[in-house]
Parts: structure tokens; sequence; C-alpha cells
């Protein structure tokens, strides 16, 4: 079963970390994080943390969104994990061409979106509206995933 789930994106600090803290509501006991291919990080080394208008959105939404550091995906992290989540198709090819061995257990977040699976872009420094609908999207992703893994 999968207990331990990894959401990953590009930066880590818009779509997996709102897809984290969702699925950390919706699957209390599940232990879930997120990753990015290209994690967004301080020349000191740090993390980002989420970006301001994706925790934004998320709060109005109702979903709490803790301080977050954006982690880089590593061999050793997804080695960790059950289940990895992706938002695109091409986030899923990436990995597998990287990490092999990861193939089979990464999946599209939007799997169990109505009309199949779906992308949910990216919606990095566009309006408040782009961030709204790709909220949408995540939060029915995961509202999938749970009926699923529950």
């Amino acid at each position: 079963m999968f207990n331990k789930i990894l959401v990953v994106c590009l930066g880590n600090i818009c779509r997996s970390p709102t897809a984290e803290f969702l699925l950390k509501q919706r699957l209390p006991g599940k232990h879930i994080a997120s990753a990015g291919l290209s994690a967004c990080k301080h020349s000191d080394g740090k993390g980002w943390d989420m970006c301001s208008t994706a925790r934004a959105i998320a709060e109005k939404n109702g979903l709490s969104c803790p301080i977050h550091s954006a982690q880089q995906l590593s061999r050793e992290l997804i080695s960790q994990y059950d289940l990895i989540l992706v938002m695109e198709a091409a986030q899923r090819s990436q990995i597998a061409q990287r990490y092999p061995e990861a193939h089979a257990k990464t999946m599209l977040l939007g799997q169990w979106l109505p009309g199949g699976k779906k992308d949910i872009p990216d919606p990095y420094k566009k309006s408040d509206e782009v961030y709204q609908h790709v909220y949408e999207l995540i939060d029915a992703a995961t509202a999938g995933w749970q009926a699923k893994i529950k």
C-alpha cells in the first residue's frame, strides 16, 4: 500500500507544496512530502519557501500552508517513497530517464481527474485566476487520490 507519498513539480514552490498540504489534510497518518526536479534554492543552499501567491490562494480556499523549504529530487529521496505523483507527463518521463527504478511508482497527480489523466499546468508568475484554477485542479486531483488510497 502507499504509505509514503512524494509529490513532485518543477521548482517545489507552487504546485507540489499545495498538493503536499492537501494530501496531508486528506490522508492523515500517511507520510507525505514534496520535491522539485529543479528545486528553487537560495545562494546559501536553503530551499525557497512556498510561492506567496500559491500560499495566499490556498489559504483563501481554507488550506493551511506552513513554512516550506523546497528540496531537490534525488535518487535517495525517491528510494524512501512508495508513490511519486507528478504534475505533468513530461515530468514522469524525466524521472524515468534519470531514475529508471522509479518509473513504475511514478504517476500523474491528475490521474483520476474527470476526463482522464490530465497535466496540471505551472501557475508560476501568472495571474491570481490561473493560481485559483490550478488550486482547483490540485484539490480535485488530491480528492481522487484520497478515494483510491484510503
